[in-house]
């Protein structure tokens, strides 16, 4: 237990990019992307799985550049165009296969363009420097209740072949710590309570299957963890296999229910 409340002390680094902003958090962007990407490249290394890490980097350092300029989101489209006629030449030339193609935009996909959803949040709304928080108390509620609950309550297995330790009890413990501390930052910044109740609520299964998700690519590839840059937690994207999903869920929720 001490090691993961250290673990999670050392993300206090990103909370103080978040509140600054701008270019130092559009850099801290770009860094953590490119762990993230690289974590999960080396993950399929042991399915014979090469994904092109050059193509996933590449993305990582537009998404700063797109951030710092705030370009259109066209300018994505055609970038990701261009890494994928890149990687196409990489297949035609046998040095990789469909399959590391595939792994490649799938990186892409899942931990750069969905990360990216917190500077988003950040920057396309009026209060989006308030409601960017809204990402990780979701996400760390639902992780830390969910934790305890299944610890002193826990009895039936959630989805053991995916995820042995995590139960029912779990599960419902973090959905309703995620929606109790959604009400409280509803009443702290009057927003209306029964919306906060709902997006904490939502957001907590969502935060649950980015979990169950990152866990079964760790099952699949025969790993515990991404990596070890985070004592007690892993490498960046065990600490953020819920924050991925729930980033782009509360920017939708907060244009949906809020805006």
């Amino acid at each position: 237990m001490l090691t993961r409340i250290i673990g999670g002390l050392t993300l206090i680094p990103l909370f103080l990019f978040i509140i600054v902003g701008g270019i130092p958090l559009y850099i801290a962007e770009v860094a953590i992307v490119c762990i993230g990407l690289n974590e999960f490249y080396k993950a399929f290394k042991s399915k014979n799985i090469n994904p092109l890490f050059i193509i996933g980097y590449i993305f990582a350092v537009y998404l700063g550049i797109k951030n710092t300029f705030n370009l259109h989101i066209e300018y994505t489209y055609v970038i990701v165009f261009i890494l994928f006629l890149i990687g196409i030449g990489y297949l035609l030339k046998c040095k990789n296969n469909i399959i590391d193609i595939a792994i490649t935009f799938l990186g892409i996909f899942y931990v750069a363009i969905f990360l990216d959803f917190i500077i988003l949040t950040t920057n396309d709304f009026e209060f989006g420097q308030i409601y960017v928080w809204l990402i990780f108390i979701i996400s760390f509620a639902t992780d830390t209740f969910a934790y305890f609950t299944g610890y002193l309550f826990g009895r039936r297995k959630l989805i053991p072949k995916v995820s042995p330790k995590k139960t029912v009890e779990g599960s419902i413990g973090g959905i309703l710590g995620s929606a109790c501390l959604c009400i409280l930052f509803g009443y702290i910044f009057n927003i209306n309570l029964f919306t906060m109740a709902v997006i904490g609520s939502l957001g907590s299964i969502v935060a649950q299957c980015g979990d169950l998700f990152a866990s079964s690519i760790k099952r699949y590839v025969g790993i515990k963890d991404y990596g070890k840059l985070i004592p007690g937690h892993g490498g960046i994207l065990d600490r953020f296999d819920s924050v991925i999903l729930v980033a782009p869920y509360v920017y939708y929720a907060i244009d949906f229910f809020i805006k």
